[in-house]
């Protein structure tokens, strides 16, 4: 089987832990029928042998595979990465949905993209990067008492697009947290609420218009921007020339820029003058997220076939 996941941008300013959407930037997995498990990385995370020997998406996998039917199935897995790796675009998300998702598929059962995401908790307990990375589009996500996600998706149109900076440098999502406040003002935390509200309800309504007031934040991004001061030149940058918001991507250190399709080609070209070390890319949003390209459905035949009923890792 073949699927993609998207990369995610999430908390989008003031939505800390709740608001994210997807992009058109895809880690590509591949299951083949082998009869020992092997794994190659193609892009994204090729130099680094330890994703070879311990990767997440098997890992994954095979715990949820055991799950769904009480048997560990080997497979040659094929990853083609273009998500890059700790810079705030969701790699670990895309992984984790990457690998339920085809746990699901593998044992026959519906792909239910609910508890699919539900189940992802368990390894990302933030739903703002895993619900985009299923369901695609904008999403507004919270953890009920139950610890399940509730989400509202909204569909993005072909009138906006990204245009996200990519530094050479990683931040780390844990230690990043350690950076930020114990205690808010009041005030922080009432301006963090309308704002966010405000947010939510522009990409709804499509009022992009008034997303540059509504992205505003007061809870995270300035504490982590300081770990790359040149990011406040970024959103500076950006800001100035066409940008309808400027918002660190999740943790960091990429910054997600949105703005009107008719803006972007010019947009990207003043930042990759500006900032020359940093990567540029101008993309789509991914309106469907998780995605089944190719696949084998008849698990009785193929686990007859190659003679794999009885094999365990």
């Amino acid at each position: 089987m073949e699927l993609r996941v998207p990369a995610t941008s999430a908390n989008l300013g003031p939505g800390f832990d709740s608001l994210g959407l997807a992009l058109k930037l895809y880690n590509h997995f591949s299951l083949k029928a082998s009869k020992i498990t092997s794994v190659q990385i193609n892009g994204e995370g090729s130099k680094n042998p330890k994703l070879r020997t311990d990767n997440a998406f098997v890992r994954i996998f095979n715990e949820q595979l055991n799950q769904l039917i009480g048997e560990l199935i080997p497979f040659k897995f094929t990853f083609n990465n273009a998500i890059p790796i700790s810079r705030g675009l969701g790699s670990s998300s895309a992984v984790i949905i990457g690998a339920i998702s085809a746990a699901f598929k593998v044992a026959e059962f519906p792909i239910d993209k609910q508890r699919i995401i539900n189940c992802a908790l368990k390894y990302e307990p933030h739903p703002d990067n895993i619900t985009p990375a299923c369901v695609g589009g904008f999403n507004v996500c919270m953890l009920t008492k139950q610890k399940e996600v509730r989400y509202l998706n909204k569909s993005l149109p072909n009138s906006i697009q990204a245009v996200i900076v990519i530094p050479n440098q990683s931040i780390s999502t844990h230690l990043s947290r350690q950076h930020l406040p114990k205690r808010y003002h009041q005030k922080d935390v009432i301006f963090n609420l309308s704002h966010s509200s405000l947010l939510s309800s522009a990409f709804m309504c499509e009022r992009f218009d008034i997303l540059r007031e509504a992205s505003q934040d007061r809870l995270h991004q300035f504490y982590r921007m300081k770990q790359i001061p040149l990011l406040f030149e970024v959103q500076k940058c950006a800001l100035r020339n066409g940008a309808l918001m400027s918002t660190l991507s999740g943790s960091g250190s990429t910054f997600f820029n949105l703005c009107y399709r008719d803006d972007s080609s010019r947009l990207c070209e003043i930042l990759k003058q500006k900032f020359p070390k940093y990567k540029v890319l101008a993309v789509d949003f991914d309106n469907e997220g998780a995605l089944f390209e190719n696949h084998s459905s008849d698990l009785a035949k193929f686990s007859e076939k190659m003679n794999l009923s009885s094999s365990l890792l």
